[in-house]
């Protein structure tokens, strides 16, 4: 079977597919709901898709359940759960999306590309903890509100994946003012300053 080379992972055609789909989807929804900034939407196969994949790409495939909080247009959870579909079949992922639009939207791309996924349409803050293996967010909120999520939601071995910008170094030292945790820090592949953090041993000082 012929692989695509996508964001360092090797695809099927099926899933690229399912990918280009999901772009579809999107710039059909986005004037209506404004899942992504307008403009963005034209260059969203880099600005979107590929920075969420690099997420995957990180991700220990061995977990069993991962947790998107924040997910909007499915940046990064739904992509990670359309490429786990080909990597990692075992994984399942919740979407948690407070706007009943957007997910409603998340809804409707993972039935219509057949990706298993649920969506929680409720504030993450409202939610029982839900024991992730792997919880991600990207352009949430500061870490250190991303670390007080991350440690109601993940497993006592669990990983946090985030998405950061330019101002990582000094959300990671206001963060150490109040958590103790481990870190990895990756430059992105698709934004300039942009970084990927993997968090582990989340506690609070």
């Amino acid at each position: 079977m012929n692989k695509i080379a996508f964001a360092g992972l090797d695809v099927s055609r099926e899933t690229f597919e399912r990918l280009e789909a999901y772009f579809s989807i999107l710039k059909k929804w986005n004037p209506a709901i404004n899942l992504v900034a307008k403009s963005t939407v034209e260059n969203a196969w880099d600005r979107h898709f590929l920075d969420s994949a690099q997420v995957f790409a990180l991700a220990p495939k061995e977990s069993k359940s991962w947790v998107d909080i924040g997910s909007g247009g499915g940046f990064p959870g739904l992509v990670c759960a359309v490429l786990a579909a080909e990597h990692a079949p075992e994984m399942a992922f919740t979407l948690v999306e407070s706007d009943q639009r957007k997910a409603e939207f998340l809804r409707t791309v993972a039935r219509d590309l057949n990706v298993p996924v649920t969506v929680i349409a409720k504030r993450i803050e409202d939610i029982p903890p839900l024991n992730a293996d792997i919880i991600s967010a990207r352009a949430l909120a500061a870490l250190p509100l991303l670390l007080n999520y991350a440690e109601r939601h993940l497993s006592e071995s669990g990983l946090a994946i985030f998405q950061k910008g330019a101002n990582v170094s000094n959300e990671i030292a206001e963060s150490l003012e109040t958590w103790r945790f481990t870190y990895e820090e990756y430059p992105s592949a698709t934004g300039q300053d942009a970084v990927t953090l993997l968090i582990g041993d989340i506690r609070r000082v």
